[in-house]
Formats: C-alpha cells, sequence, structure tokens
C-alpha cells in the first residue's frame, strides 16, 4: 500500500481524576495520534509516549521529533507491503519504540480496512471479549486507597492492580486484602525499587497476590533473578522487556514468572505477538498493559489481548475509568463479567471523533507525498 499522506497530532486530555503512580502525577495525558491515507482509505495509530520520561525515555516530545524527521520520510511516498516491511524500512532508527508502535498501528488499522478483517482476526485473536481489571494510583492514606478499590469493584472490575512504592507499600496493600480478602490482587512498582530495599516487600508474599510487577530497575533483569528467588509470589517485568530479545533472556535468567506486553513499549503489534508467541511456547502467562490509551490504542489492546496466551486480566478498562470524553465515538464499556467486547469492524474498528482531536490538539503536522 503506497502511503500518500501522514498528520500527527499532539494531543492534551484530561483525565477523569489525577493518576499518580511511583514516578510522578498526572492530570492531563499527553500522546500523538498518528492518520495514515493510502488508497483512498484511512488509518489511525497512537503513539503512547507522556509529556515527561518517567515510565520511558521516550516523551510526547522526542516521538515527534522522530516521527517527523525519520519514520514519516522512510514511509511517506512508499509502496509499504505490511508491518514486518514497516519494520525493516525504520530499523536503522535504533529505539524509539513508542514512535514505532504507532505508526504500525495505523498501517495494521489500514491493512485491516482494505481487507476488510478486524484487527483481532488479522493478529490471530480467538476471544469475542477480554476479561480485564483496573489499575489503582497512589493515594492519600491506605483508606483513602481501600475506598478507591471499593468502588471499582462497585463497577465490576474483578481484579485491582495497586501502585506502590517504597513507604507506601505493604501497609496498602495490606488495607487492601483485608477489606477484600477473596479479589484478585497484584502490586506494581514501576522501578521504584533496588534489591536491597525490595527486602521490605518480603511480607507481600503472604497477601496471596496475582504477581509483583516491575519492582527494580528497568534495565536491571539480573538483580530480578536474583529477586525471584527470594519470593513465592511471581515476578512480573514490564518496563525491562523492550523486545523478543530481552523476554528471552528474562526467561533464560528466571528474571520472572509474568510478563506484561505493551504493543507501544516493545515498537508495535507485530512485536508483541512476537513476545506472546515465545512465552506461550514457554508456558509463561502474559497479560496487555495499559498506557492510559485514547480509544485508538484501546481498540489496538483489545485485539492484542484476544490472543490465547493472554491468561491474565489487563490493564485495559473501560473508556470512563479515564476519559469523560475520548477521541472516537465508540466507548469501551464493562461488561458484568469484567470483560470488555473486542472491535468487530474493519482494521481498529473505531471511528475517530476529528471534531473531539480538534479540541484536545495542541499541535499538528501534515506531511503529503510529493
Amino acid at each position: 500500500m503506497i502511503i500518500e499522506e501522514i498528520a500527527l497530532y499532539h494531543l492534551r486530555m484530561p483525565l477523569v481524576a489525577p493518576f499518580e503512580t511511583s514516578f510522578g502525577r498526572i492530570t492531563d495525558r499527553e500522546c500523538i495520534l498518528i492518520r495514515l491515507r493510502g488508497e483512498g482509505l484511512t488509518g489511525w495509530g497512537e503513539c503512547v509516549a507522556d509529556r515527561d520520561p518517567g515510565y520511558a525515555y521516550e516523551t510526547a516530545g522526542t516521538a515527534w521529533h522522530i516521527l517527523t524527521e525519520f519514520l514519516a520520510p522512510a514511509i511517506l511516498g512508499q509502496d509499504v507491503a505490511d508491518p514486518a516491511d514497516f519494520q525493516a524500512r525504520v530499523a536503522r532508527v535504533r529505539g524509539h519504540p513508542m514512535a514505532k508502535a504507532g505508526v504500525e498501528l495505523a498501517l495494521w488499522d489500514l491493512l485491516g480496512r482494505r481487507e476488510g478483517r478486524s484487527l483481532r482476526e488479522l493478529l490471530g485473536g480467538r476471544r469475542d471479549g477480554v476479561e480485564v481489571g483496573v489499575s489503582v494510583g497512589l493515594q492519600a492514606s491506605p483508606a483513602a486507597l481501600v475506598e478507591a478499590v471499593a468502588r471499582y469493584l462497585d463497577q465490576g472490575y474483578g481484579r485491582i492492580k495497586i501502585k506502590i512504592k517504597p513507604g507506601r507499600d505493604v501497609a496498602d496493600a495490606e488495607a487492601v486484602r483485608r477489606a477484600f480478602p477473596h479479589i484478585r490482587l497484584q502490586v506494581d512498582a514501576n522501578s521504584a525499587y533496588t534489591l536491597k530495599t525490595a527486602a521490605a516487600l518480603r511480607p507481600l508474599d503472604d497477601l496471596d497476590l496475582l504477581l509483583i510487577e516491575q519492582p527494580l530497575a528497568e534495565d536491571d533483569m539480573w538483580d530480578h533473578s536474583k529477586l525471584q528467588t527470594q519470593f513465592s509470589t511471581p515476578i512480573c517485568l514490564d518496563e525491562s522487556i523492550l523486545s523478543a530479545r530481552h523476554a528471552q533472556q528474562a526467561l533464560e535468567m528466571k528474571a520472572c514468572r509474568v510478563i506484561n506486553i505493551k504493543a507501544g513499549r516493545v515498537g508495535g503489534l507485530s512485536q508483541a505477538v512476537a513476545i506472546h508467541d515465545l512465552c506461550r511456547t514457554a508456558g509463561v502467562p502474559v497479560w496487555c498493559g495499559g498506557m492510559l490509551e485514547t480509544g485508538v490504542g484501546r481498540a489496538g489492546n483489545l485485539a492484542l489481548a484476544s490472543l490465547p496466551g493472554f491468561t491474565l486480566p489487563g490493564d485495559i478498562s473501560a473508556t470512563d475509568r479515564y476519559y469523560r470524553q475520548d477521541i472516537t465515538q465508540e466507548q469501551f464499556v464493562l461488561n458484568p463479567d469484567s470483560t470488555i467486547n473486542v472491535p468487530s469492524g474493519p482494521g481498529l474498528g473505531v471511528t475517530v471523533d476529528e471534531g473531539a482531536v480538534a479540541k484536545f490538539c495542541v499541535k499538528q503536522c501534515l506531511l503529503v507525498r510529493s
């Protein structure tokens, strides 16, 4: 498919409520929306890089530079056959997986629309609905956290993840477990600990958690392998896994027993599927993490999480968990069984509300084939 036009929209969208993790607190979420046009069709993608380099080194600003100066020129006016062809064309750009993933998602959308097939079908997904949970940010106190968790349980979420950091870890988790003895519960540290300070987390082993996510530094799989031997609870890696190669290394050194797959973090859906396949062969469970996506990215996550190896609930959540107004006409709704339906229309299966895009856009760029 010849890519005739590329448009970029830097969005800033207000969240329903502030979201706080070990690396900061945000009230608005930024991202870059990507529109590709070719053969009379339009495809949309989302680069999940945020304003600040807390979760990753990529930001909306650096992604904008990489997209306009390197990725867009690599495909504009070119006949791009498929996502594998795209990855080959941009292989010389070292790193920047979030920028690459945003373009690749738009390409998947284009291909699905051309073939009249849903993204779920293109990826090999098997489920019509995906089991999901909710991620609860740091609250003012353990009591406030219990109240927040109660609200999400009342909404129908069947799995709860709480954010932790030094000084706000065991007591918070214990408070939630005491209040709700039988819920599926997990914690996420976002790299807030060292091997030494993580010793404070050992009481978590008594709380029947699904997993402890990314306790140590994002570039330290070796110490994660040491830490996993100290816990019966599975360690889950998130930020440490940037490719299928990293996943293979983590499994070989037994640095984790679960992997969180985010297409944006690993460079695209094609790369996410490769990690899924690797883990499924190894018998290691995976789940789909979230980056506060709009309906565009959320549709991609749901399609990915419909693959058979995703056996744990994802951090996908309903639209109203994060946004009062989204940029897609479709709103994703939580079903009574804590699932969300996977879009079945061609491509991503969503329709972008261009009026909403204009409302939240702080910068845009249009590149046209000469």
